[in-house]
């Protein structure tokens, strides 16, 4: 992708502040709730555990109704859109996954400027980990201890993760294979619930008329913390079509590489070599602009915005 085509779509809102927020020391933070609030985004800040997460509301929602209280929607099931907005340092952090966070806000304006009420938009803090942490240091997993706590454990939970990158929804399957051989109950009612969002995405796809989707299994995204605290959630990704076609053939020949993906356990070579090479070029400084796929921005937007209607 040229300079050109880059400044063309950065010029349109609300993708103009993206080069600012994936700037060197750049404060993501400060400058999407500044972006946030110029479109004019019912925006509000969470604190739980030290991770700011970033909430955006249908216009005229209760965001809280004490410091930790009741959040809109308490005791339904909303659609709760996620993206993370922190990065590994020393990458740009262009796909992984900063396009997500700029989708979102489009969609958010969309919904706004069409009357739809049934979401919330969360910017999660805290998605990556650092060597030597856990799935509990996640941001996401005491995010979703409180989720549960403020009534909103039927809420439709969906990550999206890696979405700026190629025109192939990649629906992740990776909790079903953590869950498929459980016999708890409440991991039970998990898996049902998770099967239950992907028929969703999968009805929201056909509904579009989108004929380029894989259901395989990703690295953890913000469901790993989810999960582990207990909530179902679905993750959208999205690879080029000749490196979906690799990795599709690479796990029918490969069973075994499922395991290696979920245990996020590929530091060979030679089995590095074989993932997708999005996911390769993520978390360091490969992560760049240039890799961004802007002709196929659109229906991702339509396909976030599609699912909550």
């Amino acid at each position: 992708m040229n300079k050109n085509n880059t400044e063309s779509w950065a010029r349109v809102s609300p993708y103009h502040r993206f080069f600012d927020f994936i700037a060197d020391n750049a404060d993501r933070y400060s400058i999407l709730i500044e972006h946030a609030e110029r479109l004019k985004l019912n925006t509000t800040v969470i604190n739980i555990e030290g991770n700011r997460h970033i909430f955006i509301f249908p216009p005229g929602q209760k965001s809280l109704r004490t410091s930790d209280g009741i959040i809109s929607f308490a005791g339904g099931n909303p659609y709760l859109l996620c993206a993370h907005y922190d990065r590994v340092p020393g990458s740009p952090g262009a796909n992984d996954n900063s396009i997500a966070v700029f989708h979102l806000l489009k969609a958010a304006v969309s919904f706004v400027q069409n009357g739809i009420n049934n979401w919330i938009i969360i910017f999660t803090d805290k998605e990556e980990l650092a060597s030597g942490e856990k799935l509990e240091d996640q941001g996401s997993f005491t995010l979703a201890k409180k989720i549960k706590s403020w009534g909103l454990g039927k809420a439709r939970i969906f990550n999206f993760d890696s979405c700026g990158t190629g025109d192939v929804f990649i629906i992740s399957t990776t909790t079903d294979h953590i869950l498929k051989d459980s016999e708890r109950p409440n991991l039970g009612k998990i898996r049902n619930a998770v099967l239950k969002l992907r028929d969703h995405a999968l009805v929201t796809v056909n509904r579009l008329r989108l004929d380029k989707v894989l259901l395989a299994p990703t690295p953890f995204s913000d469901d790993a913390g989810f999960l582990r605290a207990g909530l179902a959630s679905q993750t959208i990704t999205i690879l080029p079509s000749f490196e979906a076609e690799k990795y599709e053939a690479l796990l029918r020949s490969r069973p075994d590489f499922t395991d290696l993906i979920i245990s996020g356990k590929i530091n060979a070579p030679d089995e590095r070599r074989k993932l997708p090479e999005t996911w390769r070029n993520i978390n360091n400084a490969s992560d760049t602009p240039s890799r961004l796929t802007p002709q196929f921005f659109e229906q991702v937007v339509k396909f976030m915005s599609e699912l909550c209607r």
